[in-house]
């Protein structure tokens, strides 16, 4: 599944997927899948996510609008 609302708060915040993804621990193909929604983000990282924005794990998914 797709969640946009997690490459919007990416390119706010200035960062390319190799950055993220080198923050995450992850290679850049495997969580360029995750943000294009061909595989889903494990617990873990939308965790580590939800972290790196100073967010609720809710806001990255689009269930809450309020951070």
């Amino acid at each position: 599944m797709k969640f946009q609302r997690i490459q919007d708060l990416r390119i706010d915040n200035d960062l390319t997927i190799k950055e993220i993804s080198a923050m995450l621990g992850l290679h850049r193909d495997v969580y360029s899948r995750y943000e294009k929604g061909l595989r889903d983000f494990p617990i873990d990282i939308l965790i580590k996510l939800a972290d790196i924005y100073h967010c609720s794990i809710d806001y990255l998914v689009g269930r809450v609008d309020t951070k």
